[in-house]
């Protein structure tokens, strides 16, 4: 072995004062151990070990059941306990001025057993856990961080990752040998690291740290913009004064240079309140983390994984301080290198043996050639010479692990946090999470941002939900702006996909996001407030791509039976609708825009633009009145209508053709008209069922979640229990449904195979005709409710302008019951239909199994 080029305390020798310092914290620390804060603990501790929650005892630890391999030591174990010792011996012997080594503590049955040994490769069966993001987000979340007893120095124990996973606790060498059994079985070429870390890594505080879910990702460079042609036309001359805008410049940089100088020095001030501060032990903070190396799994870089967050981190990083020696299950290697600068420098070849001294000869690693020849026949001849026995003792493969299978049951997976509960303080933000089902309302995550580093004034909270049935995925509420967006799975009853709204009342701002897929009407998003609505749609064969309203002051109340608030009448006053083109159609005769301006009875019609014209035909008409005071129509005049046609010169004369574009287009008034108001009504049916998911939350559970589904598996059966008994009363109750034709003949024993087949089939055809009688019946009662409706309808459209308010609201109230009636009517006829070849083939099957036809028919 070699002495590294420089050590630990180089980093630490600034001046006499810090030294004495770093003296008196250390003697404090090995008479009392780590001193807390006398008036209380910080949030971060708060949130990662609450008060009530004691510290666990370890001498406690049930070991009556442990397997055998926990208790005793195998010859090889033993064996390599020797080798392990002799290397240690070396090693304090060569480097007299580093720490000594985690070579083998003892486990919890207190045998000595060695690091290497501990690591026990498993790949668990959960997809999540393929990847190392899973494996580090398993064990961050699922383990309660214990700190060192000592800060200064690797633990004197090291457990099992069976018997850590069994009581959900550990300190940071315990997270990173069941981090890196994990890795190892799912492929990664990991290893175990003993070295030096920051305060903030070692006792897990991110109270710095920005949320992963507040980080902004990384900006996409934009591309250069091209150059344009020199056909291009000629910008027009600036014929401002040039002096005057040096001037507005010169104040507008002096102004900027006041506010960023301004800016600068809040920033300063704010970082310099933010900054941590010294920590007497830095650089002597013992800490556990796992390395990966590239090339496995297409690792492209090598990077470090913090157990206790789950993040990774570049071997440049600040926070690592330095690196004592790494472990897998195969080997045991000592750091060479210096790290004076941290581990920026650091090589991570484990094959070269001057930077890394490995334990035994059996490693994966290869090793690399000495470039001189001669310095390798030196070599050579020495070892041959003064290294035979070593070789011996060290040349051979590292045992297998003690450890005992890891598992991990599903309901342990899915619960991950001890209690199922784990709360995080990062920068002015804390993270909450929970398991599955711990909430009766299906909440798994939520981020609270606050406006201070005190977390006193919260500006933003954000929630996550899963198996919710309502298919509600997240919520985020703007405390400052009393906003509220809500965000659904596709499923939902309505087809709603996201809504942001101020309030849950009617006719305030809002907007609505539908699934249009899943739409008629194929709806995409809906806005709206006190005057205006605008919908916007997708996928339509008609083109429609937006339809804005314009509504006026509201003059009158209309009561809607059924619904849980009035609806103010708002009259529209403007209707506009805008289409995509229709390859279908010419140009000039395919309308892209047109606006019913009802308050001024004025339609507006403009066409697409046809190719190479930069002007669009439009058409403007002015309803009028359709009947003068006589009662006789109005009959179309030239001036009801101004054409404009893009190309020519020429107007369309014939007013008759115009006549039935207007009469087309009062028609799709009135039809605009019904839409906007079915889609004021959809609106609040949503905002109607949304107040009642809220006030009953329910949550969906898996068929294949047999835990859970334990208790509604004993309803049901009990429920069928109750069917089958009421099913044996009715089938008892029942009428014989051959005792009708059976009369005809008489005397059933002299019966013969003839007649029996014509029972059988009279039977039938009897059973076909009641069928379709009782469609036919559920079908007429449909087509008489349409039919009542729809010329509802057309006297309401007729006499719309001189009905009284309590007209309105019974007509209201009679279209409310009688949709309800058709869509009853519909379903019926729907089950009916599907129903009759069952309910067929099932009194065929009776009859073939009656026993009073099947022994004159032959069969059974």
């Amino acid at each position: 072995l070699q002495r590294p080029r420089g050590g630990r305390m180089e980093v630490l020798e600034e001046d006499k004062e810090e030294e004495q310092r770093e003296e008196e914290a250390l003697k404090a620390r090995e008479v009392g151990g780590e001193r807390r804060d006398a008036e209380g603990t910080s949030p971060a501790d708060q949130a990662r070990a609450p008060k009530d929650v004691p510290e666990f005892d370890w001498s406690s630890v049930d070991t009556s059941q442990l397997p055998s391999s926990y208790k005793t030591n195998s010859p090889t174990e033993k064996k390599l306990l020797r080798v392990a010792d002799n290397f240690l011996q070396q090693y304090a012997h060569l480097c007299p001025d580093r720490e000594p080594l985690l070579l083998h503590p003892v486990n919890e049955c207190g045998i000595e057993k060695f690091v290497s040994t501990t690591v026990r490769p498993t790949l668990l069966p959960y997809t999540e856990l393929y990847h190392w993001e899973g494996c580090a987000s398993f064990v961050s979340n699922y383990l309660t961080m214990e700190p060192l007893k000592s800060p200064i120095a690797p633990p004197s124990s090291l457990y099992s990752p069976t018997t850590i996973l069994k009581y959900q606790r550990g300190n940071c060498f315990d997270f990173s040998v069941l981090l890196c059994s994990m890795l190892i079985g799912a492929g990664y070429d990991a290893y175990c690291v003993n070295g030096y870390a920051t305060h903030n890594i070692c006792t897990m505080d991110e109270t710095l740290e920005v949320c992963p879910l507040l980080r902004k990702p990384p900006e996409v460079p934009k591309e250069g913009e091209k150059k344009s042609s020199k056909y291009r036309v000629k910008s027009p001359p600036d014929l401002q004064s040039k002096f005057e805008l040096q001037q507005e410049a010169k104040k507008e940089a002096e102004t900027a240079a006041a506010r960023e100088k301004a800016e600068k020095k809040e920033e300063a001030k704010a970082t310099e309140m933010e900054k941590p501060k010294r920590d007497p032990l830095y650089g002597l903070r013992v800490h556990a983390w796992v390395l990966v190396l590239s090339g496995k799994r297409e690792v492209p870089e090598t990077f470090f994984i913090n157990p206790f967050t789950g993040n990774s981190h570049s071997p440049t990083d600040e926070q690592f301080l330095g690196i004592e020696s790494v472990w897998n299950h195969r080997n045991y290697w000592v750091n060479m290198q210096d790290c004076s600068n941290g581990c920026k420098d650091l090589i991570f070849d484990l094959g070269d043996s001057i930077r890394w001294e490995f334990m035994l000869l059996g490693t994966d690693k290869p090793h690399l050639l000495l470039p001189d020849a001669e310095e390798e026949e030196e070599l050579l001849d020495r070892d041959m010479d003064n290294a035979e026995t070593e070789e011996e003792d060290r040349r051979f493969d590292m045992p297998p692990s003690w450890v005992a299978p890891i598992q991990i049951s599903p309901r342990e997976f899915e619960t991950r946090s001890p209690q199922g509960r784990k709360v995080i303080l990062y920068k002015e933000a804390k993270l909450e999470k929970w398991a599955p089902y711990l909430n009766r309302n299906g909440l798994v995550q939520r981020l609270t941002v606050y406006a201070d580093s005190h977390y006193s004034k919260v500006v933003e909270v954000r929630e996550w939900f899963k198996n919710r049935e309502d298919k509600l995925e997240r919520r985020e509420v703007n405390r400052q702006a009393q906003l509220t967006m809500e965000h659904f799975h596709p499923g939902h009853l309505l087809g709603l996909k996201a809504h942001i709204y101020t309030s849950m009342e009617p006719e305030t701002e809002r907007t609505m996001e539908f699934y249009n897929e899943a739409r008629v009407d194929g709806l995409q998003k809906h806005t709206e407030n006190a005057h205006e609505m605008t919908d916007y749609f997708e996928g339509r064969e008609d083109f429609l791509y937006l339809r804005h309203v314009e509504f006026g002051k509201r003059v009158k109340k209309i009561q809607i039976a059924g619904t849980r608030t009035d609806i103010n009448s708002r009259p529209i006053v403007q209707i506009k609708e805008c289409f995509h083109r229709n390859p279908q159609k010419p140009a000039d005769e395919d309308v892209a825009e047109r606006i019913f301006l009802i308050a001024e009875e004025r339609i507006n019609l403009t066409y697409h633009l046809k190719d190479k014209y930069i002007t669009a035909s439009k058409k403007n008409f002015h309803k009028g009145a359709e009947r003068d005071r006589k009662g006789n129509e109005i009959i179309m005049t030239p001036e009801m209508c101004i054409t404009y046609q893009a190309g020519s010169f020429e107007t369309d004369t014939k007013l008759l053709h115009l006549y039935k574009l207007l009469q087309k287009l009062m028609e799709e008034e009135k039809r605009l008209k019904h839409e906007i108001w079915e889609s004021a009504t959809e609106v609040l049916e949503i905002l109607k069922i949304r107040e009642d998911e809220e006030a009953d939350i329910k949550l969906t559970v898996s068929i294949y979640d047999t835990e859970r589904n334990e208790k509604r598996r004993q309803e049901y059966e009990a429920m069928d229990n109750l069917m089958e008994d009421d099913l044996l009363g009715q089938e008892e109750q029942e009428l014989d449904y051959l005792a009708p034709f059976l009369l005809q003949i008489g005397n059933v024993e002299k019966m013969s195979k003839w007649q029996a087949l014509r029972i059988k089939e009279d039977c039938l055809t009897d059973f076909k005709q009641r069928l379709t009688h009782k469609a036919n019946i559920i079908h007429a009662h449909l087509q008489k409710e349409v039919e009542e409706l729809q010329k509802k309808d057309q006297w309401y459209q007729e006499n719309q302008n001189q009905l009284s308010m309590e007209d309105e609201t019974d007509f209201l109230a009679y279209c409310s019951e009688t949709m309800f009636r058709i869509r009853v009517l519909a379903l019926r006829l729907k089950r009916e239909k599907q129903m009759a070849p069952q309910k067929y083939l099932a009194l065929e099957e009776k009859l073939r199994k009656d026993p009073r036809l099947s022994g004159h028919l032959g069969h059974p």
